[in-house]
């Protein structure tokens, strides 16, 4: 009950994307899907989202799941055996935020890299390679990207970097997966289309229940022996489902509708950020904000730390996320206007001035 108590106070949402909730038209075309069985390759609604996301992703196949986290984790066990290595930054998801699942479920170590802002350097991937040859070491098998790079503060891992990273994966028989939790904010972001920036990817998966505003779900993709792999580790990880379509019109209304409005969630992020970087007590620096993440820091200044600042909101119905005493987070979404980003500016100040 103080949950929803709790919850019954929130006028401004700003902890996550992930907070969004179906819209009555959304609603509308889940009710009307047509469905079938999942398992039996009968639902018309989920072999039509996953052809539209293998396309929009330029790859062979695609396939919808439950989560994110599944994605990432039955493409870990693709492209590793117990005992290989993953290569990924320090603040990446697979490391800080899905239990341990590399380990658990695959087997395999990740080797975290001090990126910049999430991002690290084809120099970094190749330094922490072992020597050819070097049978002490665990073997390295994949290098991971999670675009956009979300306790980077959203920043978008340019296509270059990533061709690169492709390159090296290439010269030494290494898989690339992309963790493409946020990548429609980095199209948005740069007009550099989702397949171009997937085109060096061995896999790569697309939320659709973060910015694109999707009660749940995600699609993985990948080369066809890839998803055909895949199935049959959603199948063991009791990832399958029955009449799918119903969740799978939501990612087809979301493709239709909700894929060039991430824009207004980018611009609102950094109309948020212009707004508190003046702010006293905060440090942030309105450059680094380049989609819907806005990552800062609470200083002496503020004479409270980021848990008291955000019980502060809270009490002025805004939710903005405290990572720890200095660290705070506003993710912007469709459920989030212009003006209440203006209204959260405003509660900021208040708090601040007490």
């Amino acid at each position: 009950m103080a949950g929803s108590t709790q919850h019954s106070k929130i006028r401004i949402d700003l902890f996550s994307d992930t907070k969004t909730r179906p819209s009555p038209a959304m609603i509308q075309a889940m009710s009307q899907a047509e469905v079938g069985d999942e398992q039996a390759l009968e639902d018309p609604t989920t072999l039509a989202l996953e052809n539209r996301a293998a396309a929009l992703l330029g790859k062979e196949a695609a396939l919808f799941l439950p989560s994110g986290t599944l994605c990432n984790q039955i493409a870990i066990q693709i492209h590793c055996r117990p005992g290989d290595a993953v290569l990924a930054d320090k603040t990446s998801h697979i490391i800080g935020f899905e239990g341990g699942g590399a380990g658990a479920t695959a087997g395999a170590n990740i080797l975290p890299l001090d990126g910049d802002r999430g991002v690290y350097t084809v120099d970094q991937a190749c330094a922490a390679l072992p020597a050819p040859g070097n049978r002490y070491a665990p073997r390295v098998t994949l290098l991971e990207v999670e675009q956009t790079a979300n306790l980077g503060g959203g920043t978008v891992w340019a296509v270059d970097r990533i061709d690169a990273l492709g390159e090296l994966a290439q010269e030494r028989g290494l898989a690339l997966h992309i963790d493409g939790a946020r990548l429609m904010n980095a199209v948005a972001a740069t007009n550099v289309s989702a397949a171009r920036f997937a085109r060096a990817a061995d896999s790569v998966w697309l939320d659709l229940s973060k910015g694109l505003g999707c009660p749940v779900g995600a699609v993985l993709a990948g080369s066809k022996d890839f998803i055909a792999e895949a199935w049959r580790i959603k199948q063991r990880m009791g990832g399958a489902l029955r009449q799918s379509g119903y969740l799978a019109a939501a990612g087809l209304y979301a493709f239709d509708n909700n894929l060039d409005r991430l824009a207004d969630d980018n611009a609102n992020a950094k109309l948020f950020a212009d707004g508190i970087a003046d702010l006293p007590g905060i440090d942030l620096d309105p450059a680094t904000v380049q989609t819907n993440i806005v990552l800062f820091h609470v200083t002496e200044a503020a004479k409270m730390n980021a848990v008291a600042l955000a019980g502060e909101l809270m009490e002025q119905g805004i939710r903005i996320g405290a990572f720890g005493p200095t660290m705070m987070r506003a993710v912007t979404h469709l459920d989030v206007t212009r003006a209440g980003v203006e209204d959260a500016v405003a509660a900021m100040r208040a708090a601040l001035s007490k």
